[in-house]
């Protein structure tokens, strides 16, 4: 079977972005960011007005999910780049374009949300957070699928889950009910985007299997989360990780492994020799991870262990 082309898959899924386009649109819930900032607590900051400078004092929310807050809304105030990749990646025109305006929409109130939390609440240095943003946004954004829309599909598939989960459970760290609403609010939205992508991928299965299986097995064995590119993401990441909050375990268990079964990829009939090669490199790096993820919690668990003992 010849590979279809870039041009080729874009019309034989057009049809299938349609439907799940009204699909998407009948399930998705309109909200509004403002109504969930606390904005009585708010007090005007050090600077030409004249307010109070920040301090660590202002904010209860523990360290790491202070953390990870920044990393989620850094990685969404990103949207530009996204919306350039994936609009010139999908086009702009019919249900494609459509889907990049609404998804790019949607995911511009995720930033909106989250910054007027943190600064309503001063949970977060508002100076820190602007150069933060400023050095992050100057960075740009590019990932390895740049080209290839079938990769571009397959990444967002797993990375809409992966932000999904991240939202949920620094939602959860806070501690905060007003930020876990909040955060769980953004994560349903995810969740929609992922199921969106999902479903285009798995079509694209049986349109071209072969190149749909490389493209599963390229993503998953290179997987980055788009906020890589933050100053300090590995250390900040590390963080994240020993918290609990996304880690290799819930990246593979709560990540991979259910979108692949969703595709149900090792039992995807039709494959040529490239296709079978790519479902067998599946498996290993399903295999791989799955090490990597135990040696991880035997890590974390002892040093859990080592700092209990220093703590009596």
């Amino acid at each position: 079977m010849t590979a279809l082309s870039q041009t080729a898959l874009l019309h034989e899924l057009e049809p299938v972005v349609e439907r799940n386009l009204n699909r998407h649109l009948t399930m998705a819930k309109e909200w509004f960011p403002h109504e969930y900032v606390p904005w009585s607590e708010g007090r005007t900051f050090s600077g030409p007005l004249g307010g109070e400078a920040w301090t660590e004092a202002d904010t209860t929310l523990p360290d790491v999910a202070r953390t990870a807050l920044i990393v989620n809304l850094l990685t969404e105030d990103n949207l530009p780049a996204y919306h350039h990749q994936i609009a010139t990646l999908f086009g702009r025109d019919g249900a494609w374009g459509t889907w990049v305006n609404r998804w790019t929409a949607e995911e511009g109130r995720h930033g909106i949300a989250i910054r007027d939390y943190l600064t309503v609440t001063r949970a977060v240095d508002p100076v820190a957070l602007e150069r933060a943003r400023m050095v992050h946004m100057a960075h740009g954004y590019s990932n390895a699928h740049d080209h290839h829309m079938l990769n571009s599909l397959a990444y967002v598939s797993f990375q809409e889950l992966a932000t999904r989960i991240s939202h949920r459970n620094t939602g959860k760290a806070t501690g905060d009910a007003v930020c876990d609403a909040l955060l769980g609010r953004i994560a349903a939205d995810e969740n929609l985007h992922m199921v969106f992508y999902r479903n285009l991928l798995g079509a694209a299965f049986e349109v071209d299997p072969d190149q749909t299986m490389q493209a599963v097995a390229d993503v998953i064995t290179n997987f980055e989360m788009p906020g890589v590119g933050i100053e300090g993401f590995t250390r900040k990441s590390v963080q994240i990780a020993l918290a609990g909050i996304y880690d290799l375990r819930q990246h593979r268990d709560e990540v991979v492994v259910p979108v692949l079964r969703q595709w149900d990829v090792f039992n995807v009939s039709g494959l040529g020799p490239d296709g079978q090669a790519a479902q067998e490199r599946i498996g290993r790096h399903l295999d791989d991870l799955e090490k990597a993820a135990a040696r991880f919690e035997e890590k974390r668990d002892a040093r859990q262990a080592r700092l209990a003992a220093a703590a009596r």
